[in-house]
């Protein structure tokens, strides 16, 4: 069948929030047993974070270049991350419940950002009303078959025993819900019809391949897109996922092996191969490796799909990219670059363009710092740089993508469409690097290209596009014809 996706998100820009740690208004009573904001963050600890201190500093993410938000989940919850849904239909009220979601929200459109929520449909929690009926109720529960039982009575909380109810990779705290019940699946579905009709732009879906009943998802992508047909369907897919991506399914997934990718060639020797984000072993890579593995990805899926595959960086399950390469601000400000240049839609974590660090859940979720004394300016006007360059550069959204170049620590390309075609090059060698560019399929012999960020001109000849750069450095060159 015909592969159609959202159209907008070829030009999105993405930022992620975990919206307990990113900003809290005054204007919304909070419990008092909070950790302080600066606090190290704790597993169960709660920061206070709310929707209306995100709308308070939509301004902040305006001059960042941020048209799309994913918001880790909302629904009420009694974790801090709130994977552990009570009720799919009402707004924490800690995040200031559903009236400060619908101000957010307003707030989000009017600048013309989009909102894309976390839907988290293959487990609830003890406290989701129809399992907390099954513990009440025992046997006799109408809602015996929302969830699979294999005793009684239930052991939701005596550690020193195995559930006796499935649960999402054994955690207990996490009952997985029965899918093959036509009653639970219909509920999902209103679920998500439920909020696109309140206006959000899509939905972020939690590990779906938990869920398998035939059809499921397939009657899901109906629905949603029967009410929005621009709604962007995302999905936690670690791995490859071409059967998901046919038209059928999913919009598009977080594209982990792109991530992967950029840990191995832009960490270089600095990469912290000792974690396993995800459970994958990170391998560093020289610049032919990393060109195979881009290749490799950008052949998987149509090429209107891979316009959309979510270009992560960091995220809320992996250690921060900067922690990951032991800090180095360059090879940060490097993959920024690459992920802003590269075909797909790139999301920025929430603080990544503040030099904000982090390692394995929680210390990945850590407060955004307001105090600006404790921001890197330099990083964050450089991501403002980037984002911008994609954003006046239609050739970087939605251009076609040549390589050119794979060293050992070098690598280059090309965005190009009816109105430029933009080369890109990477040198993340200490030393600097001299790359020799064949440009005779892109541009004729005697094209001059500039500097993006300077007036040099560098001039095509024989076919060739020779470049010097400097150790750890980028090149950007245009040729308008």
């Amino acid at each position: 069948m015909a592969v159609q996706v959202p159209d907008w998100v070829k030009d999105a820009v993405f930022y992620q929030i975990f919206p307990d740690r990113f900003a809290h208004s005054e204007r919304i009573a909070k419990p008092s047993n909070l950790e302080s904001w600066d606090s190290t963050p704790t597993r169960y600890g709660f920061k206070g974070g709310d929707l209306l201190g995100i709308a308070e500093h939509l301004s902040y993410l305006e001059e960042l270049g941020i048209t799309a938000i994913y918001l880790n989940p909302i629904f009420q919850s009694t974790a801090n991350h709130r994977y552990h849904t009570h009720d799919y239909f009402r707004v924490d009220p800690i995040l200031g419940g559903d009236e400060a979601f619908r101000y957010f929200l307003d707030a989000a459109h009017d600048r013309g950002m989009r909102v894309v929520l976390d839907g988290v449909f293959n487990h609830a929690s003890r406290g989701f009303l129809q399992f907390n009926d099954i513990l009440e109720n025992g046997e006799a529960s109408p809602y015996l078959d929302w969830f699979i039982v294999k005793g009684f009575p239930l052991r939701p909380y005596d550690g020193k025993k195995k559930a006796n109810y499935e649960s999402w990779w054994n955690n207990r705290a996490l009952p997985k819900l029965n899918t093959d019940n036509p009653q639970v699946s219909s509920f999902i579905f209103d679920v998500a019809e439920y909020w696109l009709k309140q206006g959000i732009d899509g939905w972020r879906l939690d590990v779906p391949l938990e869920i398998k009943p035939p059809g499921f998802w397939e009657e899901f992508r109906r629905r949603v897109k029967r009410l929005n047909p621009d709604a962007y369907i995302l999905a936690e897919i670690w791995e490859e996922a071409r059967p998901w991506l046919q038209g059928e399914h999913f919009d598009a997934v977080m594209n982990y092996p792109f991530n992967r990718a950029c840990y191995g060639f832009f960490g270089g020797e600095m990469l912290v191969t000792s974690v396993r984000p995800g459970g994958f072993k990170l391998k560093r890579m020289e610049g032919r490796t990393f060109a195979r593995q881009i290749d490799r990805i950008l052949t998987l899926y149509d090429w209107d799909v891979t316009m959309v595959q979510y270009n992560l960086l960091s995220s809320h399950d992996e250690p921060r990219f900067l922690t990951m390469v032991g800090g180095d601000k360059q090879r940060l400000r490097l993959a920024t670059l690459f992920q802003m240049t590269f075909p797909g839609t790139p999301s920025i974590y929430y603080g990544d363009e503040i030099g904000l660090d982090g390692g394995e859940d929680p210390e990945c979720r850590r407060a955004f710092p307001w105090d600006e004394a404790q921001w890197d300016l330099d990083l964050l006007a450089d991501f403002r740089r980037f984002v911008t360059l994609r954003k006046e550069h239609s050739a970087l959204r939605r251009g076609c993508f040549a390589a050119l170049y794979a060293g050992d620590d070098a690598y280059a390309f090309a965005r190009s469409d009816d109105t430029e075609t933009v080369v890109v090059a990477f040198n993340l060698s200490d030393k600097p690097e001299d790359l020799t560019l064949n440009m005779r399929e892109l541009m004729p012999d005697d094209a001059s290209l500039t500097g993006v960020w300077s007036s040099s001109a560098v001039q095509v000849t024989g076919g060739q596009l020779n470049l010097s750069l400097l150790p750890m450095s980028a090149q950007l060159l245009i040729y308008a014809p």
